[in-house]
Order: structure tokens, then C-alpha cells, then sequence
């Protein structure tokens, strides 16, 4: 019989994937400025705007994803190898023929779009296209990875993500120092190479996977009642994915309609930050879900909502650490990191970042409706309501209004969001509390959300401008005010006197 992985696994998991982030984090923000550097606004800004091109048509990917990994994570629980085996063979099936559908959609509405409607200065068009045949090729790849992904996930196997991850990094150290030196052109030359690293590392997954987990091994799908599932739970996840793409790809593509491919580079920076931060949180969220996903398919409710509430509240002091600074410091931070930001960069970060952290809150309630596997009415709804973001945005920046539109819209909208995933969750779920959730997760992350900002901005306002003692201070500020709030006021009785006895054996160890 299949176990629901204890503290102990989910914490292990996390240090895994914490390691990993830490290092790909660094990467990160080192080869985004050394890219920025070398391609310049421009090309950066290109590279930016035709992989959202890309990715508009990749929602599929994205709905399919969810659904594979909910089945083969469900069956694990479940303990039925057969049915796992089935399961994986379905869901590969499924996805190659989903990227060949994508290939022909994106090399004819796209490339139309790309040829006519994209907003590129005309000496640059010639490189868009070849960077946007090349991003075809990486979707080609990364779509029929989503089953072989999803099984590392299920079975638990964080540290293959941290290991692999590391190489890419490196591999994109790499890339860097490619670019820097090829007598080529540098912005076909960077998608290229790109391309090369995605499908090596996808291909060093699979094998991967192949060797270690049995129900890898593609097979004829004989038992009836494999794929219907799978396309219904993906039909229905559908409209939210595409409404997801639109929230997100769509607006880049809207803001360079009215501002041009230089607003697409600020956006992309912001963006870039934003996910290295929310990667930190996404770490500990990554290694909670599968427990939660078996933990409802063994009945054991009480035990998901303990993971759920844990979630919430770890993801928002993982994301908060990081984030906090940035709400104060961002312009200090980009001007140092990027030299020559571009416009808006030192706006879109912060605004980002904190729409990250609430997002992040409320996570665990998308999971335990998609281990539920009833996401009809959490689809429907939450789709109509992010879709809505497009024509907002369009709207009121075609009345004149400025490039952060498109994130005050969003705010906005997630308190919709939010209340519909509980009113799910608890339709869904009848055992479920969400008193106790609001109680015990939301409540508490807020009031120290709200401590931290007020003594920070009390902090940093005793300083008469920018500086090194001044960030430094603002850091220390938010670190020690999240710990203290953190340890009394978000976190439970059992766990603070886990974290002491745990002090307490350290300090006896090194005495």
C-alpha cells in the first residue's frame, strides 16, 4: 500500500530543491545581464515578445500537464501499478499528438502574426523569425516531456531536478560566453544555442526516467477508460489555461502593441526576478503536492488539509524573505544589477513580486481541487475571470493609461479568484474547513505581511537616499521582522516548539 510522504521526505525534498534554486537563481541574474548587455534593448526585447508569441499557443501544453501529473501522482496513491503503467502511456500519446497539432498551428496562424501583425523594427525581422522557428522546435520537445516530468514529481525524486538543474545552469554559463564572442548574429546565435541546452536536458530526463520507473516504458493503451479521463479533466482545465496564457502572454503582446518591443525587455527583467523569488516558494509547493494529491486518493482529508494550511503559510515566509527588500529597494537592486535598465524595470518588479506572494497563499486550494479531479466549475470561472484581463488592459491602455495597467487588473481579480477556489474547494469537498484554512493560513500571513512593510518603511525612511547602508538595513529589517512574526505569529504551537527543541540540540552538539 502507498504511503503519504512524511514531514521529513517533504522537507528533504525542499532542501533539494531550495539548492537547486539558490545556484539556478544566481545563474539567472548573472546571464540576464550579461544577455542584456550583449544583445541589447532591442533584440532582448524581440526575444521576449515572440517566445510570449509561442507561448500563447502553449496553454495546451500547460492544461495536459496538470492532468497528467494529477492521474499519475492519484494512481501512485492508489498503488496500481497496471493502471500507472496505462496511465503514463496515455498521457504520452496524448502529448505527441498535441505537439504535432502545435506545430502546425504555430507555423501558420503564428507565423502570420510574426510576418504582419508583431511590432519589430524592419533590419530585425529577418532574426525574429529565425528565433521564432527555433522556439517551434523547443515547444516540439517540451510538450511530449510533460509525462516524464510529471512522473519524477510523483514518485518524489526532487534531487534529479536539483542535479540536472545545476547543469543547465552551467550549460547556460555557457551560452553566455558564446554569445559574447560569436562573429555571428548574437540574437540567432543566443536562441540556437538555447535550443541545443533545452532538448540535451530533456533528453538526460527521459532516460532518466526510462531506467528507473517502470511505467515509463510506452505501451498500447488496453484498459478502457485510460484517456477519457485524462481529456476530460484536460477539457474542462482548458478554458483556465488559456485564460492563464492570455493573463500573462497576451499582455506582453498588448504592451507591445502600444509600447513597442523596449517594454517587453522591462516586463521580461521584472519577470525574471519575479520567477527566481517565486521559484524559492515553488520548491516547497512542488515537493507538497504529490502528498496532497495522495493523500486525498487514500481519504485521509484531515492529513491534506494539514499539508494545504502548511503550504500556504511556508510559501508565503519563503517568498515574503526575498520579495520584502525589493518593495523598497527595487530601483537600488536593478540599476546595480542590469547597469542600464530599461524603463519601468524598477516598477514592474516589485508590483510583481507582490502579486507572486498572495498568489503563492492560496496555491494549495488549486491542488486539492485538482486532486479532487472535479475542476469544472474552478475552470469556468477562474478562466472567465483572468480572460478578462485582456480586454481591461486593452481598454484602459488604449484611453491612455500607463504600462502598469495590466497588473493593477490583476489585483484586482484575484480576490474574485480567490473566493471562487474556496467556494470549489468546499463543493468539491464537503469534509474540507476553509475556516480553518483562513484561519490558520491566510490570517496569520497577513498580519505579518502588514508588520514587516510598516517597520521596514519606518526603517528605510530614516535614510535620506539610495545606499549600501540603507539596503543592508532594509534587508536585515525584513529578515529579522518576518522571523520574529513568523515564529509567534504564522506558525503553529508544534512547530515552534519543534524549531526549539531543534535550536536546543544544535547548541548541545556543538558544545
Amino acid at each position: 500500500m502507498a504511503e503519504i510522504s512524511s514531514n521529513r521526505t517533504i522537507a528533504k525534498n525542499t532542501i533539494l530543491l531550495y539548492g537547486r534554486m539558490v545556484f539556478t537563481m544566481l545563474v539567472s541574474l548573472y546571464t540576464t545581464r550579461v544577455i542584456l548587455s550583449t544583445l541589447g534593448v532591442i533584440d532582448d526585447g524581440i526575444y521576449n515578445v515572440v517566445g510570449g508569441v509561442v507561448g500563447m499557443f502553449t496553454f495546451l501544453r500547460g492544461t495536459l500537464s496538470g492532468a497528467t501529473s494529477r492521474f499519475i501522482t492519484f494512481e501512485l496513491g492508489r498503488d496500481d501499478k497496471e493502471r500507472l503503467h496505462q496511465t503514463f502511456s496515455a498521457a504520452l500519446l496524448v502529448h505527441i499528438i498535441l505537439a504535432v497539432a502545435l506545430v502546425v498551428v504555430l507555423e501558420t496562424a503564428g507565423l502570420w502574426y510574426v510576418n504582419h501583425k508583431l511590432n519589430v523594427p524592419e533590419d530585425r525581422l529577418f532574426a525574429a523569425k529565425v528565433v521564432y522557428h527555433l522556439s517551434v522546435i523547443a515547444i516540439l520537445f517540451s510538450v511530449t516531456q510533460v509525462p516524464y516530468s510529471a512522473s519524477i514529481i510523483a514518485h518524489e525524486k526532487m534531487g534529479v531536478f536539483a542535479y540536472i538543474s545545476i547543469l543547465e545552469a552551467v550549460l547556460k554559463l555557457a551560452i553566455c560566453y558564446a554569445i559574447v564572442v560569436s562573429p555571428f548574429d548574437k540574437l540567432i546565435t543566443y536562441a540556437a544555442l538555447v535550443l541545443i541546452v533545452t532538448i540535451g536536458i530533456q533528453m538526460i530526463y527521459r532516460v532518466y526516467c526510462l531506467r528507473h520507473f517502470e511505467e515509463c516504458h510506452m505501451t498500447k493503451v488496453t484498459q478502457s477508460g485510460i484517456i477519457k479521463p485524462i481529456l476530460s479533466f484536460s477539457g474542462w482545465d482548458l478554458f483556465g489555461n488559456f485564460s492563464s496564457m492570455a493573463r500573462d502572454q497576451g499582455v506582453d503582446v498588448i504592451l507591445n502593441y502600444f509600447f513597442g518591443p523596449a517594454i517587453n525587455s522591462a516586463a521580461g527583467k521584472a519577470g525574471t526576478i519575479c520567477n527566481a523569488v517565486n521559484g524559492l516558494a515553488s520548491n516547497f509547493l512542488t515537493a507538497i503536492k504529490p502528498p496532497i494529491v495522495k493523500a486525498y486518493s487514500m481519504g485521509d482529508i484531515k492529513r491534506m488539509e494539514e499539508l494545504m494550511i502548511d503550504a500556504s503559510k511556508y510559501s508565503y515566509v519563503c517568498l515574503m524573505l526575498f520579495a520584502a527588500p525589493f518593495f523598497f529597494e527595487s530601483k537600488f537592486v536593478i540599476d546595480l544589477w542590469l547597469k542600464n535598465p530599461p524603463d519601468y524595470a524598477e516598477i514592474f518588479c516589485p508590483v510583481d513580486l507582490g502579486l507572486s506572494v498572495l498568489v503563492s497563499m492560496f496555491l494549495p486550494l488549486v491542488y486539492a481541487i485538482h486532486a479532487s479531479g472535479k475542476i469544472r466549475f474552478m475552470s469556468v470561472v477562474n478562466g472567465a475571470i483572468w480572460f478578462a484581463v485582456v480586454p481591461i488592459t486593452f481598454v484602459m491602455l488604449k484611453a491612455g493609461g500607463a504600462p502598469i495597467v495590466p497588473y493593477v487588473v490583476k489585483y484586482g481579480l484575484l480576490v474574485f479568484v480567490v473566493i471562487s477556489n474556496f467556494y470549489s474547494v468546499k463543493k468539491n469537498i464537503p469534509e474540507f474547513d476553509k475556516g480553518l484554512y483562513f484561519r490558520k493560513a491566510f490570517i496569520p500571513s497577513i498580519i505579518s505581511a502588514i508588520i514587516v512593510m510598516a517597520v521596514t518603511y519606518c526603517v528605510y525612511r530614516l535614510f535620506p537616499g539610495p545606499s549600501w547602508w540603507r539596503i543592508l538595513s532594509v534587508c536585515a529589517t525584513t529578515t529579522v521582522t518576518l522571523g520574529v512574526t513568523s515564529f509567534f505569529i504564522v506558525f503553529d504551537k508544534h512547530i515552534r516548539e519543534a524549531a526549539i527543541e531543534k535550536v536546543k540540540s544544535i547548541l548541545k552538539i556543538g558544545t
